[in-house]
């Protein structure tokens, strides 16, 4: 196995084991962008007379077949392959022979890894906005359903307010509306074609079309000059970090909403017995944990955020290997918020209020009284404020 950057001089395997580090198992997510972002590469390296349209023919056809078996399960990148790109590249070498080696010509690891990175990202933001347009079903089912039970509304973790079902149900609604306009949002930096520019530095003498890769790979614009490729890495991933960030916030208040709800002392509602777990010396116990899971969620997400940030922090222009550690944050992350978000829908689908359960106080109503004592009578707000003020103190 001869990696990509290899000159035939000896690697310490403990060193290997260091600068590989996860990668042989976190691109496994990365195959098939690769081997898009190889094909799109090699199509405009022909169309522009760089190799042969034979060789072309026969890197894209070598690729798909490639792409198809890792998917069958017939072979995996392993630690002397180092990453994605070293593993493809030598076995297209082995499969078609010299032409493989022609396929790296005009591009480096650097803008090979962002150009499937930013692939994958994209197509992991829109799955993860779709997913999201699943857990908003859920939660209108539940309005459907119930929307019309009565419920207490707090401020200060006291009664204050009258809420209901249906309105609990459209403020988190909205909050998930919202993370999918952010999710929309974090294409801007994802959409930029790197492709092409190499190490940060272009192709100089290369008669490279950087335009046909940008169109081929759906990207809608080619990041120039070839300097900003490398200096806006960490930059998309943090942008959808952030918006998984707040996604998962929303999600744990509702956690949180729900746990008080399940407790003995609230009782609003009930949970399906598939979703809660038992204790391991209390024969009676029901236990919340997925939501209580849930609930730490956004601890995780931040903190892969906050990790993203500070690698990318106080680097130099240009490349450096530091940002070989985004991918574990970024990818941890959108895992996360795929699995808490389907589950999150998964538990309300099969959630109920107790309205038998649910009492409010009669002093939440004072701010309604308040209001009509200023449409009967007249009264500035104030002042109606103060009388029924004095009327609940009694």
């Amino acid at each position: 196995m001869s990696r990509l950057w290899d000159k035939g001089l000896p690697l310490a395997k403990r060193v290997l084991l260091y600068t590989a580090g996860e990668d042989h198992l976190l691109d496994a997510r990365l195959v098939s962008y690769d081997v898009r972002g190889s094909i799109a590469h090699a199509e405009m390296l022909a169309a522009q007379g760089l190799i042969a349209d034979d060789d072309c023919g026969a890197i894209c056809a070598g690729l798909k077949k490639l792409d198809a078996s890792f998917a069958a399960g017939a072979w995996s990148i392993g630690l002397e392959d180092e990453d994605v790109h070293t593993a493809l590249e030598s076995r297209l070498t082995e499969d078609i022979g010299a032409a493989g080696g022609r396929l790296h010509l005009g591009r480096s690891r650097n803008d090979q890894v962002l150009t499937a990175l930013r692939l994958y990202l994209r197509d992991a933001a829109g799955d993860l906005g779709a997913r999201v347009s699943g857990l908003r079903n859920a939660l209108a089912s539940l309005s459907d359903r119930q929307g019309e039970i009565l419920l207490p509304g707090y401020t200060h973790m006291q009664q204050a307010m009258p809420s209901s079902v249906a309105l609990w149900c459209g403020g988190f609604d909205e909050a998930f509306a919202d993370a999918i306009e952010g999710l929309a949002a974090a294409h801007r930096r994802i959409d930029k074609n790197p492709l092409g520019t190499a190490a940060g530095y272009g192709t100089p003498g290369l008669p490279l079309d950087r335009e046909v890769t940008t169109q081929k790979l759906g990207f809608a614009e080619t990041q120039s000059p070839v300097t900003a490729a490398q200096l806006s890495r960490g930059k998309a991933e943090s942008g959808l970090l952030f918006e998984i960030t707040l996604l998962l916030q929303d999600c744990g208040r509702m956690a949180a909403d729900l746990l008080l709800f399940y407790t003995q002392e609230f009782a609003y509602v009930s949970l399906a017995d598939d979703v809660t777990t038992g204790s391991s010396i209390m024969p009676q116990k029901r236990n919340p944990d997925v939501l209580e899971l849930l609930r730490g969620s956004s601890a995780t997400a931040q903190a892969c955020l906050d990790e993203a940030l500070m690698i990318t922090a106080k680097l130099p222009s240009g490349y450096h290997r530091d940002l070989q550690r985004l991918k574990s944050p970024l990818f941890r992350a959108i895992d996360l918020a795929i699995d808490s978000v389907d589950i999150m829908a998964y538990l309300l689908d099969g959630l109920s209020f107790r309205p038998e359960n649910i009492q409010l106080d009669e002093e939440m109503l004072a701010t309604e009284e308040a209001y009509r004592l200023v449409q009967k009578e007249n009264l500035p707000f104030r002042d109606a404020y103060r009388r029924i003020a004095r009327k609940f103190s009694k």
